[in-house]
């Protein structure tokens, strides 16, 4: 069994919306290797077509060209970085997925995850395995995983660049936003919230911006790159994404949850989900 499976088989138990299959990417029945949507061309602008003609009909309003890509760059980035950071998060493993090794089906939103190595502690039962890679210290994971994800993103954001409105910078930020709001929210699915956002803040310093929340909501921002201590029970950490998601264009209810666009009054305490 691939060293991935059961945390997949975990993630999937608490969020049935996303089913991942440890195995190479099908060739046919509607699935594509993400390594074609990393190249663009026809099957990124299948995938963009089809999510644009989905968010029209469910909103009434043709999405702008930029705005249909980065809905679909959103769609897939969300789910798609939980490949890496699952296994890390439930069993301290960081597989290395290049874009080749991962399938993706824009209908269903399911995914194939082909895990050809991956590094774990040494004390991990795990690091017998073919394909594993021991490495010193949970410093020394973190890295793995940045550099995991760094390749595989490097690889899609390339893909997408052309169509979107989006120079690097903002792009990297936006992918910083999957990476901590995928995280979070099966943190709190999986009832370890707290210690998501601890590793999470662990993981991108500076990046996952978390501050305490309480009824009147979020505290002021301290710079920090953790949560302040909660001020009571029902306190819960609250984010602000880095860049916006341009969901609000096509949807009559407004910015979404965490949107940079909406004042500090109006910032949720929970983290957003896949459009």
């Amino acid at each position: 069994m691939p060293a991935t499976s059961a945390a997949y088989a975990r993630l999937s138990a608490v969020f049935p919306g996303l089913r991942i299959t440890a195995a190479a990417p099908p060739p046919d029945g509607g699935w594509v290797c993400v390594a074609e949507l990393a190249r663009g061309g026809p099957a990124l602008a299948a995938f963009v077509a089809g999510d644009a003609r989905r968010l029209t009909g469910a909103h009434g309003a043709r999405p702008r060209p930029d705005v249909a890509a980065a809905l679909a760059l959103h769609r897939y980035l969300w789910p798609a970085c939980l490949l890496f950071t699952v296994p890390w998060f439930l069993h301290r493993r960081v597989p290395r997925l290049p874009v080749g090794d991962v399938g993706f089906h824009p209908a269903s939103g399911r995914f194939t995850a082909r895990t050809r190595t991956f590094a774990c502690l040494p004390q991990d039962a795990a690091a017998a395995l073919p394909g594993a890679r021991a490495v010193a210290s949970p410093d020394a994971l973190r890295e793995e995983l940045r550099a995991a994800l760094d390749e595989h993103l490097t690889a899609v954001l390339a893909g997408f660049a052309p169509l979107l409105r989006r120079g690097p910078r903002a792009l990297w930020r936006s992918a910083h936003d999957e990476i901590t709001e995928g995280l979070w929210y099966i943190g709190r699915l999986l009832g370890e919230e707290d210690r998501a956002v601890a590793e999470l803040s662990q993981l991108l310093p500076g990046k996952a911006r978390f501050a305490a929340a309480g009824p009147a909501g979020p505290a002021a921002r301290t710079g920090s790159a953790g949560p302040d201590a909660p001020a009571d029970a029902a306190s819960r950490p609250a984010r602000e994404r880095l860049t916006c998601c341009l969901f609000y264009t096509v949807s009559p209810s407004g910015t979404c949850a965490g949107c940079p666009r909406t004042r500090a009054s109006g910032r949720i305490r929970s983290p957003a989900s896949a459009v």
